[in-house]
């Protein structure tokens, strides 16, 4: 019976959105494992470390160099039979590392229904929610502002408007008016109409519109950084900082000219997250990631509807259909994490501020655990999951140990831990310990199979 640890050996994506040779985490974490060939060139962009099965950047075993998926397809214990079974003998998730120097692209994932709609031009017929977990400070956009902040910006900044069309930006005011925050469910579905179509009429508008509607945008950004976005008529919805509203204005032109994403941004929530902060994205869930390092999670596929802030192909149409119209206050887009309960703190981790987080999304496919060990000697005992994990180690030193197989960790080392596996950790060095895990265990979450 082959020992269920395994250190991975896990592939860089080189995109131009990515951070650059040394400043980018996901370099240096691929440049620990890589093959003798690969060293991070000191100009060149990466973006993603990818840890899974998915066959468009698979991981392999370090020690023999076969893939993770011939891995656990030869032994299925690797993943359990259910999970095998009903992943098709894939693994559920991928895990990432993202570093994030300019903006990639407005976008949402199709749920599985248009997934498959979509697979006859795109091999990936998975839906995919993900999650985001802030490595360092994080700039983001997620999901529809509340209605009362868009209906806010449309008068306050004249290019917006311009863009949307006067009549439709007066429907979408006279719509909500006293019943933006109303629970009513035809009440919201009245509202979410209006938002469709103020949002796709922004979608819609000629190149040339655009380009004229940033020069005013910028221009005012650049003279008027302290009231921008502000606005007399409603100064209970001003934003809470205009300058710094300008400034990621100014700052995304620059990366994107003439961009509709620039527009898009007072339709969405501007989201900053603080290391260890997260935030959860449901399939038709309209984001974009502004600049940080983060851990990502997500179900495993490569689905992607673009839309703005991007060179690749944007399909509009498709993305204005696809999105649920959903609209919430920031602190809704956040997933707050809690105490994970399978595991145990020694006591030299108690007392040293040791811990161990959950961020459990409402979705059968993944979650991930935080653990921190604050001196050396602290040690964790997680007890087995009836599903597979992977770890990466993103601060410190340690050694994990798996059954009679102890291995050293250092930042960057990644390793898959198969389930039902009892699994150590242990910090050896004088730093913090930081260790992200993420696991498919569909104990207690069956319910959500047939929902999410």
């Amino acid at each position: 019976m082959q020992v269920p640890l395994l250190r991975l050996q896990c592939g860089v994506n080189s995109y131009d959105w990515g951070k650059v040779g040394h400043d980018s985490a996901a370099a240096r974490y691929a440049a620990t494992t890589a093959t003798p060939d690969f060293s991070i060139e000191s100009e060149k962009p990466y973006a993603e470390l990818w840890m899974g099965t998915h066959p468009s950047l698979p991981s392999k075993d370090l020690a023999t160099r076969r893939t993770l998926l011939d891995m656990v397809q030869d032994n299925q214990a690797l993943m359990s039979t259910e999970i095998t079974e009903r992943y098709g003998g894939k693994l559920p998730f991928l895990f990432k590392v993202l570093s994030i120097r300019k903006a990639l692209s407005i976008q949402a994932h199709p749920n599985k229904k248009l997934a498959e709609k979509l697979h006859a031009r795109d091999p990936h017929d998975n839906h995919k929610p993900e999650m985001t977990i802030a490595i360092t400070p994080f700039e983001g956009l997620c999901g529809f502002r509340p209605l009362a902040e868009i209906a806010h910006f449309l008068n306050a900044v004249a290019p917006l408007r311009q863009l949307v069309g006067e009549d439709v930006a007066s429907q979408f005011e006279n719509t909500i008016r006293g019943s933006e925050d109303s629970e009513d469910l035809a009440v919201t579905q009245r509202n979410k109409e209006a938002l469709r179509m103020a949002f796709t009429s922004l979608m819609q508008a000629s190149p040339e519109s655009i380009e004229a509607a940033t020069k005013e945008l910028v221009a005012a950004a650049q003279s008027s950084p302290d009231n921008f976005g502000t606005s007399a008529r409603t100064p209970e919805t001003n934003p809470s900082n205009p300058t710094e509203l300008a400034a990621v204005i100014i700052r995304l032109n620059e990366q994107f000219p003439d961009d509709i994403g620039l527009f898009v941004f007072f339709f969405l929530n501007f989201v900053t997250l603080a290391p260890g902060e997260a935030m959860f994205l449901k399939a038709d869930d309209i984001h974009a990631y502004i600049s940080g390092d983060i851990i990502e999670c997500m179900a495993s596929s490569d689905n992607v509807v673009r839309a703005g802030f991007t060179p690749k192909f944007k399909d509009v149409h498709t993305l204005t259909e696809m999105l649920t119209y959903s609209y919430a206050p920031i602190g809704e887009q956040k997933l707050e994490p809690s105490d994970y309960p399978y595991v145990v703190l020694n006591a030299t981790a108690y007392s040293s501020a040791s811990s161990s987080v959950l961020y459990d999304p409402p979705i059968e496919e993944f979650s991930v655990v935080k653990t921190e060990l604050k001196r050396a000697g602290a040690k964790t005992t997680f007890d087995g999951l009836a599903g597979p994990s992977i770890l990466i180690c993103t601060g410190g030193t340690g050694k994990i140990t798996v059954g009679h197989k102890a291995e050293e960790v250092k930042e960057g080392y990644v390793f898959f831990v198969g389930a039902t596996a009892e699994c150590i950790l242990e910090s050896t060095g004088d730093g913090t310990f930081t260790t992200f895990k993420a696991f498919c265990d569909l104990t207690g979450k069956e319910d959500m199979v047939n929902g999410h």
